[in-house]
């Protein structure tokens, strides 16, 4: 009778999936994303406060020390070193498709792009004659057009004079345009924002809220309206190949599609700012975390 049951209890273990674990392709466990065995590897802590990871087409990523005004580089080698200084006091970070650097650049509010040989353009300067409060985050459309965020973090360096915009908003500067749209001003503070490869969706986290939303692109690059993605904030993030979401702040916390937790990743240092996936193959988590960056091994890779 005894093996009976046993039997039994194992034919009822195999056939139901426990509230751990499911046999669907499409549920990503918290053992499927970090390489067996690994865990964050402090690269360097000889920073201010790091911010804006951007993995270039080879998998070298660059990032800002935002307060000392400079980016660095750390290749796919491993090695660190810097890359440029002065360069607007840059924050946000992301390639675009012919390799130069745009750049959230906070000490004039600004939108610039950088060049591979260090060469800076402004994108945007101003909205319809005001300024920017600090465009802090971005992503770039596979059609080109950049999403980025707008909120009002003060600075003691800022010198520009003018009326100044009263809203903290979401905007999209359409490819070869020279003038952004607003495209949502929803949110309290909206900070970090990512988006699917396929340009179909885009999250935003509204950091002051605590909420991070999902919003339905339309073909012009305007948004839908924005549907509660999950109960916290972020103030940077990324995507992997599974469509799992990764939000920062005390750590990294990762959810699926669904919204769905599946991985808390702990980090020690007082702030977690940004992530995204470097290396040859993008299977390496690279982590700004205060005066630190971080680097972890993955089984999941990003995409862009």
């Amino acid at each position: 009778m005894k093996k009976k049951i046993i039997k039994y209890l194992f034919i009822l273990l195999i056939a139901t999936p426990s509230a751990g674990y499911c046999f669907q392709n499409n549920d990503t466990t918290p053992s499927s994303i970090i390489a067996k065995g690994a865990s964050p590897k402090l690269i360097s802590n000889r920073f201010k406060f790091t911010e804006g990871p951007a993995v270039d087409k080879y998998g070298n990523v660059f990032f800002t020390d935002q307060p000392n005004d400079q980016i660095w580089k750390y290749s796919t080698d491993g090695k660190l070193s810097l890359f440029f200084e002065k360069m607007g006091r840059s924050n946000g970070l992301y390639f675009d498709k012919k390799g130069n650097l745009i750049s959230c650049a906070d000490e004039k509010n600004e939108l610039w792009s950088i060049t591979p040989t260090g060469k800076t353009t402004v994108l945007l300067s101003d909205y319809k004659g005001q300024l920017f409060n600090g465009p802090n985050d971005l992503w770039i459309h596979p059609n080109g057009g950049i999403y980025f965020t707008d909120p009002l973090y003060k600075r003691d360096y800022w010198t520009r004079q003018g009326p100044r915009i009263k809203k903290e908003m979401v905007y999209f500067l359409p490819a070869n345009k020279k003038e952004a749209i607003v495209v949502d001003s929803s949110l309290q503070k909206p900070n970090g924002i990512i988006g699917t490869p396929d340009g179909t969706l885009l999250y935003v986290a509204d950091i002051q809220g605590n909420k991070t939303y999902k919003f339905a692109i339309n073909p012009d690059g305007s948004l839908q309206e924005p549907q509660l993605f999950i109960e916290q904030g972020s103030d940077g993030m990324t995507i992997d190949n599974k469509g799992n979401i990764y939000l920062t702040g005390k750590g990294v916390t990762v959810y699926n599609a669904e919204g769905k937790q599946v991985e808390h990743i702990d980090i020690p240092a007082p702030w977690t700012a940004n992530v995204c996936f470097g290396g040859k193959n993008r299977d390496k988590l690279f982590i700004t975390a205060s005066e630190s960056v971080y680097v972890l091994d993955m089984q999941v890779h990003g995409v862009q």
